[in-house]
């Protein structure tokens, strides 16, 4: 029995588990931060469309991806590298669902997962999405300076609480709620020494706890919106192609249906809040009962089973794809 025997057979069964099941589908991708070396790895070996995502990526940015990925390295953790080593394979995954006919109904990013989001929804070409992420984390990455910003995650208190203390207690033009992840977890970001002093105050409002972050910069604060003018400009030399699978922005957590908007969405999204979890509650809301991750770790899968239990949805799957052995999944979930 050969390899591509099976795969066909395992590709049979999973469109028929989910033509049975009915399933509706969202796709959404994690971002910085669930980089991992070795991910894309397994894909890569295995799917001749995968291993052409990393060789065009590594040729668009004249980048050795594989290395980047595969190999133990300092860069991968940083902004100017992650970004590009997280797009990349996450789009050479979505091209191996794709390519194995896995249906689905609307896509999902957090933060830099938005680009995956837009080219799995056909809105942004694989060379333009390489082009605009490279410049993308270089601009963030050398939007403020090492150790000048921070990141900090907010345990136990609710959004509408950690907005008035942040409103009233702190300078909103140095801090910011950077992501609403999911009920309970709230990121903030800015300046160091605010955030260190929001930790405090957001602690005696009631936090149980607030986890700084080991992050290389304040993202989705006000401190990068520099970042985000540069980054107006290369968007500007790109094509956005007619949406044909609905997305959410992070920016509006609203289905974004006209593709002249996603310039301006991208460009605010780098120094504004990523409502994750208000993405979530309207996926689930409008019938969709299967999340599969695209990428490393399930960090979005922890995010999708809390927002259902807050809302009372069961009946909820939740599906990781980092390797070609994940298929599997898809039939036994």
């Amino acid at each position: 029995m050969t390899l591509s025997w099976c795969l066909s057979l395992l590709e049979k069964m999973i469109l028929e588990r989910l033509v049975r099941t009915m399933a509706k589908i969202a796709f959404v991708f994690p971002g910085q931060g669930a980089q991992v070396v070795g991910m894309g790895k397994d894909v890569y070996d295995h799917s001749a469309k995968a291993k052409e995502v990393f060789d065009r990526a590594s040729e668009a940015v004249d980048l050795d991806l594989k290395a980047l990925c595969f190999e133990e390295n300092e860069a991968l953790n940083q902004t100017e590298y992650t970004q590009i080593a997280m797009y990349t394979t996450e789009c050479a995954i979505l091209n191996v669902l794709q390519e194995k006919g896995i249906p689905y109904e609307a896509a999902a990013g957090l933060s830099l997962g938005e680009y995956a989001a837009l080219t799995a929804a056909g809105a942004l070409s694989f060379k333009d999405g390489c082009y605009v992420i490279r410049r993308r984390g270089i601009y963030m990455e050398q939007a403020v300076p090492e150790g000048q910003g921070s990141m900090a995650a907010v345990l136990g208190l609710s959004a509408k609480q950690t907005e008035e203390v942040l409103k009233t207690s702190l300078d909103t033009a140095k801090i910011g709620i950077a992501n609403y992840n999911c009920p309970g977890q709230i990121v903030i970001s800015g300046e160091k020494g605010e955030v260190e002093r929001a930790a405090e105050v957001l602690k005696q409002a009631g936090a149980k706890r607030v986890v700084p972050l080991r992050v290389s910069g304040p993202f989705h604060s006000p401190l990068l919106y520099g970042a985000g003018e540069q980054l107006q400009k290369e968007l500007e030399k790109i094509s956005f192609n007619k949406i044909r699978i609905p997305y959410i922005a992070n920016l509006t957590a609203e289905y974004v249906t006209d593709s002249k908007e996603i310039p301006e969405l991208l460009r605010k999204q780098v120094y504004s809040p990523v409502r994750f979890e208000q993405t979530l509650r309207k996926l689930i809301t409008d019938g969709f009962d299967t999340f599969i991750e695209i990428g490393p770790g399930r960090t979005l899968t922890g995010f999708v089973k809390k927002t259902a239990k807050e809302m009372q949805c069961e009946g909820i799957t939740c599906i990781n794809i980092e390797k070609e052995e994940d298929l599997s999944q898809l039939i036994t979930e």
